[in-house]
């Protein structure tokens, strides 16, 4: 049986996009309304909007939130716990 052979449009089509050039729209950018001081483990209020009910620390997948913005809250988050301020 012979091998199948590429046509051009294969070639550059890549991962599974339609030959028309469809192009997937860009995540809208979250607009943070708080400052990074505003990020303390003092401030629960404002760190169980990043919590789910169980407990559990949501992923920037879902706060939107900057690397370095994410990092800042896990680690206030995980303070308020070791303070017993947060469950």
């Amino acid at each position: 049986m012979p091998r199948k052979t590429h046509t051009d449009k294969e070639k550059r089509g890549g991962r599974g996009r339609s030959a028309t050039g469809e192009m997937r729209t860009p995540r809208p950018k979250p607009k943070i309304d708080f400052t990074i001081d505003a990020l303390d483990f003092k401030n629960t209020n404002l760190l169980k909007q990043f919590v789910t009910d169980q407990g559990r620390i949501l992923p920037r997948k879902y706060t939107g939130l900057p690397a370095h913005y994410q990092r800042q809250l896990n680690r206030s988050i995980k303070r308020a716990r070791q303070m017993l301020l947060m469950k």
